[in-house]
């Protein structure tokens, strides 16, 4: 079949748009020649494609070499073996082929090159400790061995599982049951049913070829079933529940299994033949997930080279463990240890001991690595924060606590915005915005004591390591609000799953949008391996990495920054630490922080933050991420000059840079005229247009749009940038 005129005009033009966003995402260029390379531009995994589907057409006309599905995108690319061969499949497939989605037809061109994205599954490096023997058993004991377990007999069906995460598969076990979900079994229940004699047999063979691993007999056996089209997800083996090494004997049918490394992201695809042992002990069987995608094919390498697919077929695993004695692991391994992990309850009083180490170290320097790439990222004001913001009456002083690169110093345009931060990075961001901000640490804000209006702390406390340390911090805010002032607090909620909906966090991981497969098999949350991290500054302390757009496990944790340096396409990894808030956590911190001074006058969930506002009142909440200024048009009346003053500006005197002056009549008089000199105590005038006009040195009033006066010095309004320095 081939394409009308008309038709190939409209997919070219289609064509031409993907090849621009691909161009601008991939960094790649496509040719108007034919190459070895093809780009299918309309489909990848975010869409649905499947890689078996794709290899079953194309390798119809061709060979492939190599397959690359980009996460996340839907646009994937294809090395063939020849140009020619190129050619024939972009022939066929082009405008024709309908593994698109929703059934429209791929769209296909030429590139130059392939992005660098992870290492090919196939040619990476197994994990150590993996060894996988082919034809450990021959035909006549597989037959034996499916035979004494009998697996169409006495089997489980996926409705006895309270969790479901056996679907549609057939299971049986021997010696003790082995519960799906946490991964262990329950020793204080042994089954009647205990493992076959007749696998005696393979406990010889294996310490013959492996005298060197420390060997057992195992006396935990699961039997699963696998119909094509039915896998397992990926998980590790309970640490604290069996010893080392786990064995599994694939029987019946070949099947890939996929190892991934949480800590790394490394994947390694192995190809497990019938009738061989895969043995995982060490690293591969403590730091290493391991799972089954469900599908009715698999990708796997060509005997000539490149990659095929094949079918699968009915497979029998038989998994065999041997229970430890103590219920305590000893590895080295603690990222994916439960072990390990049960210790990280017992880090509050490292943390607490450390507090100002750990800030330092994952927090401070954090930010200050990231700071421009951060600043990138931290543009949209959060509707509810803006407008407490703007909420604020002419002249009054809004102090920013933890302001980063400013973004909320922008909200206002007739109050008095100040920021403050302990990172440098951040605050370089916003002097170059022309933003009134300072270096300092929340926990001592260099303001006297009832000199600002309002105060906002939004994304701040969340990152400070102790509950006295998050307390003392609101304290300071309380401090520096004069009476009645209001002050605004957002921290991260662990619950990002409020009211039954997902928050914002979750919904930008697509894949929190998308039902469950019928077939897939899904991991409760609480048993999901957990990589964990020796915390900067805080000596054997360890805290649990985040993944990122997932629900919180844990409240004290570290949240991955991604960043890519401009020498290379690996990103570098920055943990900061976080301390993700209970429903009504901030408003007892609150509460203790301020006493009978302050009153909570609202607390709320906003999108997948908590905030609350108090008042001196205190007003507190919880947030999701962090604002951006124009043009910062800022009111300033003489009747707040002393209130300056207050704030530790030592406004002693002022300098106008002025453009646009306009000066109404009679705005000076003499008599203001002198009171306004001997109260700033300078003697320097600046006259625009036959006007006098305050001069003085050291603090800096700096107008770059409109000053426009009016009447009197007494009601002097000033619109433009304002700078104290």
């Amino acid at each position: 079949m081939t394409l009308s005129k008309n038709l190939e005009k409209k997919i070219g033009k289609k064509i031409k748009r993907c090849q621009l966003l691909i161009e601008k995402d991939a960094g790649i260029t496509f040719s108007d020649e034919p190459t070895k390379l093809i780009a299918i531009c309309n489909a990848g995994l975010s869409t649905g494609l499947q890689q078996e589907a794709l290899l079953k057409e194309a390798l119809q006309h061709g060979t492939i070499q190599q397959v690359v599905f980009p996460p996340g995108k839907s646009y994937c690319f294809l090395q063939c073996s020849s140009i020619t061969e190129a050619h024939a499949i972009y022939t066929a497939l082009n405008g024709l082929c309908t593994l698109g989605q929703d059934g429209a037809v791929l769209l296909l061109a030429f590139c130059n090159a392939l992005p660098a994205y992870r290492d090919d599954p196939w040619n990476a490096c197994r994990p150590d400790g993996l060894i996988l023997e082919r034809d450990f058993i021959d035909e006549t004991m597989e037959q034996a061995l499916l035979e004494a377990v009998q697996i169409s007999e006495d089997t489980e069906q996926p409705d006895t599982e309270p969790n479901k995460t056996l679907k549609h598969r057939k299971v049986k076990h021997f010696g003790y049951k082995f519960v799906y979900g946490s991964n262990n079994v329950d020793r204080t229940k042994p089954l009647e049913r205990k493992i076959p004699s007749v696998c005696g047999e393979l406990w010889q063979k294996l310490q013959q070829l492996h005298p060197h691993l420390r060997w057992h007999v195992p006396d935990q056996l699961t039997v699963n079933q696998y119909e094509p089209g039915q896998g397992i997800p990926p998980h590790v083996d309970t640490h604290s529940a069996f010893d080392d090494p786990i064995l599994s004997l694939s029987l019946g049918s070949d099947v890939v299994m996929e190892f991934k490394q949480p800590s790394s992201g490394k994947v390694v695809c192995v190809d497990l033949p019938s009738r061989s042992l895969l043995i995982m002990s060490g690293e591969s069987r403590y730091d290493w997930t391991h799972g089954i995608t469900p599908r009715k094919m698999d990708t796997i390498p060509a005997p000539n080279g490149g990659l095929t697919v094949r079918k699968r077929q009915l497979r029998v695993s038989l998994t065999f463990r041997k229970l430890l004695p103590n219920d305590r692991c000893g590895c080295p391994f603690p990222r994916l240890c439960d072990t390990a992990q049960q210790s990280v309850s017992n880090q509050a009083s490292l943390l607490a001991s450390h507090a100002a180490q750990v800030e330092a170290e994952n927090v401070h320097r954090v930010y200050n690595e990231i700071a421009k790439h951060f600043s990138d990222t931290r543009h949209s004001p959060w509707p509810r924060v803006e407008a407490f913001v703007r909420s604020l009456s002419a002249g009054e002083v809004l102090l920013d606590v933890g302001c980063g690169n400013g973004k909320y110093l922008a909200s206002s345009g007739c109050s008095v915005l100040l920021g403050c931060d302990r990172s440098e990075g951040l605050l370089q961001v916003c002097i170059e915005r022309g933003f009134n901000v300072l270096q300092c640490d929340c926990l001592a804000v260099p303001f006297r004591d009832e000199s600002v209006d309002a105060c906002i702390s939004i994304a701040v406390i969340h990152h400070l390591a102790t509950d006295e340390r998050r307390q003392r911090a609101i304290s300071e805010m309380i401090r520096v609000l004069r009476p009645g002032g209001r002050a605004l607090i957002y921290v991260w909620a662990k619950n990002q799953e409020a009211n039954a909906k997902k928050s914002s966090y979750l919904r930008q991981n697509k894949q929190n949008n998308k039902p469950p497969a019928e077939d897939e098999a899904e991991t409760p949350p609480d048993t999901q391996p957990v990589q964990l991290e020796r915390v900067s500054g805080a000596g054997d302390c360890t805290l649990p990495v985040h993944t990122n757009r997932t629900q919180f496990q844990h409240q004290d944790l570290l949240v991955p920054w991604k960043l890519r340096s401009n020498e290379s396409t690996e990103k570098a990894t920055f943990l900061r630490y976080y301390h993700v808030f209970e429903e009504h956590e901030l408003e007892k911190l609150c509460l203790a922080s301020g006493g009978d001074s302050i009153v909570l006058l609202e607390s709320y969930y906003d999108q997948g933050n908590c905030a609350h506002l108090t008042v001196t009142e205190l007003f507190v909440a919880c947030l999701d991420n962090a604002v951006e200024l124009d043009e910062l048009v800022v009111g300033v009346v003489f009747q707040q000059l002393d209130q300056l003053r207050q704030l530790r500006l030592h406004v002693h005197a002022l300098e106008l840079e002025l453009v646009d002056v306009q000066i109404g009549q009679d705005a000076v008089d003499p008599v203001q005229y002198r009171r306004l000199l001997a109260e700033l105590g300078t003697d320097r005038l600046l006259v625009a247009d036959e006007r006098p006009v305050l001069l003085g040195q050291c603090v800096k009033l700096v107008v770059v749009a409109n000053v426009q006066i009016e009447q009197g010095l007494g009601q002097l309004i000033v619109l433009g940038k304002f700078v104290v320095v």
